[in-house]
């Protein structure tokens, strides 16, 4: 069993009550998306999980946090949640508007977590092709900064979540950039993820652009078969 000092929350909860605090990205929020919570659940001893990612992993369009697939995973493995996700948040795309000294990547490194996921990738697909060289650029630089700073970390990078049927070019160029740097930096890769609510309009939001309890319910199932192989 993985340990860590319950009072490391403290420290985890302090970081993200100054970038929630400062006001983060809320893009393409609507009425259906939760309130935005780290999900910290204090669980003494328990390993501390980190999820770095966007709406998808928020929980946007979800009637409750409880309900989105981090937190049905991190319950059922009995994982202290960290969850600083932000809204049409990208490798590049709105990272200007996050408050100074907020970046998740910063927050994510400061839980000191023993799990870190990785599911961000998603938006920057808007800012493609233009600046192709961009988006690589910080993929390779936020997996090395990640790596550099959580040596010990298990670190698991999930493939770009998509939430149509028609998928551009440029999702599988950025899920092929994300999936190389995985690998070069030790970390493990989970495939296919951009199809998991695929075929499905029912298990999406009213927005139409983030799923339901249902879609995040699928998400979670889809993610655990994922950890369970893992022995996780």
């Amino acid at each position: 069993m993985i340990t860590r000092r319950p009072t490391i929350l403290i420290v985890v909860l302090a970081v993200l009550a100054i970038i929630i605090g400062g006001g983060v990205v809320r893009a393409s929020q609507g009425r259906d998306a939760p309130a935005e919570s780290s999900g910290a659940t204090g669980i003494p001893g328990a390993p501390v999980v980190a999820f770095y990612g966007d709406s998808y992993t928020l929980g946007t369009g979800a009637s409750d946090p409880s309900m989105r697939w981090s937190s049905i995973i991190s319950a059922d493995r009995g994982w202290n949640e960290v969850n600083p996700s932000v809204n049409g948040l990208g490798f590049v795309n709105n990272r200007d508007r996050l408050p100074a000294g907020g970046d998740l990547v910063d927050a994510v490194i400061a839980s000191t977590p023993d799990i870190l996921f990785v599911t961000m990738g998603l938006n920057d697909n808007f800012s493609m092709p233009e600046r192709s060289d961009d988006v690589h650029r910080a993929i390779v630089a936020d997996f090395a900064k990640l790596r550099g700073s959580l040596p010990e970390t298990r670190i698991i990078v999930v493939e770009p979540f998509w939430y149509t049927d028609e998928r551009p070019q440029s999702l599988a160029t950025i899920s092929e950039w994300v999936a190389a740097e995985a690998q070069s930096i030790g970390a493990e890769s989970i495939g296919g993820a951009s199809h998991w609510i695929e075929g499905h309009p029912e298990w999406m939001a009213d927005d139409g652009l983030h799923p339901n309890d249902e879609g995040y319910a699928e998400i979670a199932r889809r993610m655990s078969e994922e950890l369970d192989r893992r022995g996780l």
